[in-house]
């Protein structure tokens, strides 16, 4: 029949085998042809010639003519006949099959970082540009500072820019673009057999890696413990920094040990001088103090370095002297009487001198 219509799908079912149909998206390997300034052009053989623009040249700057090359095709046809392709979206299809594949199998990589925020680092793999928050990062490389001290946050990130680091992926979701890294998941293993190495009562030694209000941070072989505020020295500290600094390498004590953090103590390595001291200190005589701290139930009161002592609120009388805030001044300086000493407790009570 002269008149009957024939369809394009007739037509292309009807084409020689060694013409192939492309789709878009799919990925091709060809050969190239030339390497321009401004372009790439690439052999595709019975699907004719593939054309890489300008903006991937950098990208393809060490391609070299009869190099075999893999790109994904982003326009089938263009007003030239030619077929727009990319070597960066080829790369990146294989850097996911690369990054679901170690997802699987666990496996340890190697990431370098290019970038940094206040959340984490940004890094990239295999041509996929990923995350490591700073939550996932290890003892050594957590920057420990006072929430406030943002500032230091971001400077510590930075220092980690263009230096390798260990991970695992923690998570990947290509539909979602999103890959994110962790830096502790690669060394928990070891770290598991150097908790079961420890215990309770061993001396270790480690590296400050973070001084803030209330403590010193350490990283004890890729381990982190915590020196509180109360364990750095015997005598009363008001400010961790006046002790140590970030780098020092420092000796403590394990004094407790939690499921992913050691407790330390400097001060349970050196003599206990409240014992010294309180021997010298006799029920009944007078002592001179300084008031360290007042509250509702009394006044704390230093009357040697290592011996603080409470005047408590019933040895003030009645009235408006019952009152702590009436009767004390931070730092005055004040005449006592020693009325109780409780070595085993390490407590001392006073009155004051009438």
């Amino acid at each position: 029949m002269a008149n009957a219509k024939i369809t394009m799908d007739e037509l292309l079912a009807g084409a020689p085998d060694s013409v192939s149909q492309i789709d878009q998206g799919e990925t091709v390997e060809g050969v190239v042809l030339s390497v321009k300034k401004h372009e790439i052009l690439i052999d595709l053989g019975a699907r004719g010639v593939g054309f890489v623009p300008r903006r991937e040249a950098g990208f393809s700057k060490s391609l070299v003519e009869g190099e075999e090359v893999t790109a994904s095709i982003v326009d089938t046809e263009m007003d030239d006949g030619m077929v727009l392709l990319s070597l960066r979206k080829a790369a990146k299809d294989r850097g996911w099959e690369e990054v679901i594949a170690k997802l699987e199998d666990g496996g340890i990589i190697e990431i370098t970082p290019y970038d940094a925020n206040r959340g984490g680092l940004l890094v990239e793999y295999e041509g996929v540009r990923g995350f490591l928050p700073v939550s996932q990062l290890s003892a050594e490389h957590y920057p420990r500072v006072g929430a406030s001290d943002k500032d230091e946050i971001l400077s510590r990130l930075n220092a980690l820019i263009n230096k390798s680091i260990s991970v695992r992926i923690l998570d990947a979701d290509r539909k979602a673009n999103k890959l994110i890294f962790s830096e502790k998941e690669a060394i928990k293993d070891g770290l598991n057999e150097r908790f079961e190495s420890m215990k309770i009562g061993d001396m270790v030694e480690g590296v400050v890696t973070g001084v803030v209000d209330f403590g010193v941070f350490v990283n004890v072989e890729g381990i982190e413990g915590l020196v509180h505020i109360s364990e750095i020295s015997w005598e009363r500290v008001n400010n961790p920094k006046d002790y140590v600094k970030v780098g020092d390498t420092i000796k403590a004590k394990i004094i407790s040990i939690d499921k992913d953090r050691l407790s330390l103590s400097m001060k349970q390595l050196t003599e206990d001088p409240w014992m010294s001291q309180a021997e010298k200190i006799k029920k009944g005589s007078k002592v001179e103090g300084t008031v360290t701290r007042i509250t509702p139930f009394g006044a704390f009161v230093q009357i040697s370095p290592a011996v603080e002592a409470l005047v408590h609120v019933s040895e003030l009388g009645k009235g408006d002297g019952a009152d702590p805030e009436n009767v004390f001044t931070l730092n005055e300086r004040k005449e006592f009487v020693v009325i109780d000493i409780d070595k085993d407790s390490r407590k001392i009570s006073l009155s004051l001198v009438k």
